[in-house]
């Protein structure tokens, strides 16, 4: 699919701007470090802003293509999984990126799924502190949120 191809490129390439118009508004973000997703555009436009300055080293391995059931509906969605490899904190993550399309090709429901768990915790810990620090999490004093840019 057309819309993996570009989310890839645009990733490896860190280039924030170009993954705008890949999401749906409504996109659901699923991660590893939190029990309910990330919701809607602002939000998960700006945890990718996280992520692409937490991430040391970070590549896709393997692309898979089919389809799958989505989370908050169930409905089977032509859908993509990204296999990818990189660095936070000195430990190795293993992962996986699955990518879920609405009828237009957009993304529309994304699920992250990382190991060892030790990566995780390290993931954890860099994202929180990346997202407190965009005003996008309550801060370690508990500080409110400010809306998503």
């Amino acid at each position: 699919m057309e819309t993996a191809a570009r989310f890839r490129a645009a990733v490896e390439a860190r280039d924030h701007a170009a993954l705008e118009d890949l999401f749906t508004e409504d996109i659901r973000l699923y991660s590893p470090v939190k029990f309910t997703p990330f919701e809607g555009k602002p939000m998960v436009l700006g945890l990718f802003d996280v992520l692409l300055r937490t991430f040391e080293d970070f590549r896709y391995v393997g692309q898979l293509e089919g389809t799958a059931e989505t989370s908050a509906d169930g409905a089977e969605t032509p859908s993509e999984i990204l296999l990818f490899r990189a660095n936070v904190h000195g430990k190795q993550i293993h992962g996986i990126d699955l990518l879920q399309f609405d009828e237009q090709g957009r993304i529309k429901e994304f699920t992250v799924m990382v190991r060892p768990q030790s990566a995780v915790h390290a993931l954890g810990e860099a994202v929180l502190a990346g997202l407190a620090a965009a005003g996008l999490a309550p801060g370690p004093d508990g500080g409110s949120v400010r809306p998503a840019p």
